[in-house]
């Protein structure tokens, strides 16, 4: 009687797990798509926050490949624990390349990896950046997200920002943050990677 129970628990305890099993994959199945649309539209929405003069953002087979060898192009200019997880052509109305946009990640930062996401134009303009992600510390390093720091690097032609704690006097400095130079150097840092990457794409004779 005991055993019989026990097969019996067993095998209402398999069929809960297996109607939930197919339940799962049945959700997952319907919310995949609108995940997977809610994810571009937010990538599309980033790009266009530092690029908005682009109507459109494409990929392109030789920008792509050059992305494959961001290693060996950003140890030429000296940067390290920098990734370029992605870049597309900026395009205007008419088709034409009017830039790039760019996603860059640093390992530099106070509380972990930093991602941004840059806009630099065919003649090397600078034309945005916003941050993806960031885990820095509150009231701090958090501030990078503020449009008082971000917007230190739009609109300028630079091949390189320094960060400087004694108040920019130039179009190549950034008044760090207070309390978060670490954060302050690492997102410039990216960016300055990006920049390095945009311009050496345009010097290995890229569509730009």
């Amino acid at each position: 009687m005991k055993y019989t129970k026990i097969i019996k628990d067993a095998l209402v305890l398999f069929v809960i797990t297996l109607i939930a099993g197919v339940a799962l994959g049945f959700v997952y199945e319907i919310t995949k798509e609108p995940i997977k649309d809610a994810k571009a539209a937010a990538k599309q929405e980033a790009y266009l926050a530092v690029y908005g003069d682009a109507k459109n953002f494409e990929q392109n087979a030789k920008l792509d490949e050059t992305v494959k060898q961001y290693e060996a192009i950003l140890a030429e200019g000296g940067y390290s624990n920098v990734t370029i997880d992605e870049a597309l052509e900026a395009r205007d109305a008419g088709g034409n390349v009017i830039g790039m946009v760019l996603t860059v990640t640093t390992k530099e930062g106070y509380g972990g990896d930093i991602t941004i996401t840059l806009g630099v134009s065919k003649d090397k303009l600078v034309k945005g950046m916003e941050i993806l992600t960031i885990n820095e510390t509150a009231g701090l390093g958090m501030k990078a997200k503020e449009d008082k720091f971000k917007s230190q690097y739009k609109e300028k032609t630079v091949d390189q920002f320094i960060v400087t704690k004694t108040g920019s006097t130039a179009d190549n400095e950034v008044d760090a943050l207070s309390g978060a130079t670490i954060t302050s150097n690492a997102v410039t840092g990216a960016v300055n990677a990006g920049i390095y990457f945009a311009n050496a794409y345009i010097g290995l004779g890229g569509e730009q």
